[in-house]
């Protein structure tokens, strides 16, 4: 019995996804029936649950379990697809399959039946990178959920082969009549519905309970787009939808093909665009947009062909949530309508945008890195979060219009739209001239570094870092009052237990270490805010690297934020100080 222990890399903090050499014949087949018993076991809860109100109960306790499944444009994903399909369907799962669709388009056609479904995909990873995601009750699965489904792989394996003869390998994979043209059909026309239902609000009385919205076509934005879909899985798609909505629709590296010929399908990487600038201005484009390999990721170029960075781009996706919030969700008497809408950013975005996002009266609210913890975040909040974002591209409308997932095609047209009809001047030049007129910034790009490799203690480096800064702020506010002279007592050292604390610390040193007015934040890593700038170091959640951010109001400024943090750090690691001070500017 296969023990599955170099397959324990594979299960991450928000998928399964790595080397293809892991994606063993008897790996899929062990995953595919832990699939099949985690949907099974949740039909079988519902059937034994005393609620007779809840809808997903009743759905399924008339229905059999349906799974909706898709893949994106890797070589080896479509074949990993179809084996999870054929074990679910042999084990009495309904299966409705999607072929080659993004991310959300998954999402969306999971939507439409009881909210589950499986993507094979590793999005934005190189072409040797497998991965999968998957969808229970409409939710992404939990850093331990996802630990747990990996210690099911065994026991699936060897429970179910008794099941499988039993069910004489029933196929239950479900002959819905959806076409691939279906398939794309459905998920535009519910996106041509989200602008009819704007439209409609932003004219007169359109706001009155329960009125209808009326139908009516809407003209083509008149604009001229460049979209890049780095052969992902956009490709398929990305051509009729935008060419519904906008005039003039230039596509490039719009063939699927999992080799990526143009390069990883990754916007965010650095110099990734620069194919898409020059496009958007040899064709005197008014914007360029690129989506990576799943179509969860989105950035933008303006009309002058320069980069908008995804701290602006966060901003001006929040401002749209925000201005076309439907009324709808917001009654008198209720508490969320007497709030500020709240917009959640990661920790990894600027420290203007705090600032930025209060002056849309909204009130910003920083999150650990990852969509699907923001996702989750933003299920609890009752409609109060209108909006969230990352650094990395990806942007979470919930406005109770579409579904509240990373759609970058989604997302795209809704900047279009907004662009095109909130009354600006001259629509064509808003992109460019709103972040323009941002604060400017000198940032570094999102940046990995190896994880050292020397360090033995009890807690990790980053654990150790956070830990000796939450150190250094309490000393420093029990001793506002004393000289840059005086010693620390390190007696007082709380909750650090860090070794390599200097035993004969000055408060002048520990003061340049944390000058006065530095904001700590350890929900994820390491953040400093300082007047001049911010720095965040933190683990990534999808490899065995450090990740680190740094940036300041000018180019003086972020060297001296990257020598604080490597003067933090150099106790610890000399190597990784030296990393730090290295990386450049972008």
């Amino acid at each position: 019995m296969p023990s599955f222990a170099a397959q324990q890399s594979l299960f991450r903090a928000y998928d399964i996804r790595g080397s293809r050499q892991h994606f063993t014949t008897d790996f899929i087949q062990a995953l595919g029936h832990a699939f099949a018993n985690l949907y099974s076991d949740l039909l079988c809860t519902s059937e034994d649950s005393d609620s007779k109100d809840s809808l997903l109960t009743q759905s399924l306790t008339s229905l059999e379990t349906i799974i909706v499944i898709g893949y994106d444009v890797r070589n080896g994903s479509n074949a990993i697809a179809q084996k999870l399909a054929d074990i679910l369907a042999q084990r009495g799962l309904q299966v409705v399959q999607l072929g080659l669709v993004t991310t959300p388009m998954m999402v969306f056609w999971a939507e439409q039946y009881q909210g589950h479904g499986i993507i094979v995909t590793a999005s934005h990873s190189a072409k040797e990178i497998l991965g999968i995601k998957w969808l229970v009750n409409h939710q992404s699965p939990s850093s331990s959920e996802i630990q747990l489904l990996y210690h099911q792989l065994t026991k699936s394996n060897s429970k179910n082969n008794s099941v499988i003869q039993a069910n004489t390998l029933k196929q239950n994979t479900q002959d819905t009549g959806l076409s691939t043209e279906d398939i794309a059909t459905a998920y535009i026309e519910a996106i041509a519905q989200v602008f009819q239902q704007i439209y409609q609000s932003s004219k007169p009385h359109s706001n009155r309970p329960h009125s209808k919205v009326t139908q009516q076509p809407l003209s083509k934005l008149d604009f001229r787009v460049v979209i890049d879909c780095m052969h992902g899985a956009t490709s398929a798609i990305a051509q009729r939808l935008f060419g519904h909505f906008c005039q003039d629709v230039i596509m490039m590296n719009d063939i699927a093909d999992g080799n990526f010929p143009s390069g990883n399908p990754d916007p965010t990487e650095p110099h990734r665009l620069t194919q898409l600038q020059h496009n958007v201005i040899h064709h005197q484009a008014d914007i360029g947009i690129a989506f990576d390999g799943d179509g969860d990721r989105l950035m933008i170029v303006d009309t002058n062909g320069k980069v908008v960075s995804p701290d602006h781009l966060l901003y001006l996706l929040a401002q749209v949530a925000i201005a076309e919030r439907p009324d709808t969700l917001y009654d008198a008497e209720s508490i969320s309508s007497q709030r500020s809408p709240q917009v959640l950013f990661d920790i990894k975005c600027s420290h203007h945008l705090p600032k930025l996002l209060s002056d849309l009266d909204a009130t910003p609210v920083m999150s650990r890195t990852g969509s699907s913890f923001m996702r989750q975040q933003i299920q609890l909040s009752d409609y109060q979060i209108v909006f969230a974002g990352e650094l990395s591209g990806h942007f979470i409308f919930n406005d109770s219009r579409f579904i509240v997932y990373d759609d970058a095609m989604y997302a795209a047209l809704r900047l279009l739209h907004w662009l095109a009809t909130d009354n600006l001047v001259d629509s064509k030049r808003a992109l460019t001239d709103i972040t323009e007129s941002l604060p400017a910034m000198v940032s570094t790009a999102d940046h990995y570094l190896p994880m050292p490799t020397t360090f033995g203690a009890e807690y990790s480096l980053v654990e150790q870092l956070a830990r000796f800064c939450r150190y250094l702020r309490q000393i420093l506010e029990a001793t506002a009052a004393d000289s840059d002279h005086h010693l620390i007592n390190t007696d007082l050292l709380l909750d650090c237990h860090c070794s390599v604390v200097e035993p004969h610390l000055t408060l002048k040193q520990a003061r340049d270490l944390m000058p006065v007015g530095t904001t700590l934040s350890c929900i994820d890593g390491v953040r400093l805010d300082f007047p001049h700038g911010f720095g965040v170091l933190r683990q990534s959640n999808t490899s065995h690297h450090l990740t680190a951010r740094f940036a300041g109001n000018s180019i003086d400024d972020l060297a001296d934020i990257q020598a604080k943090f490597a003067a933090l750090c150099h106790p610890f690691d000399e190597e990784l100080a030296a990393k730090i001070v290295a990386i450049p500017a972008e």
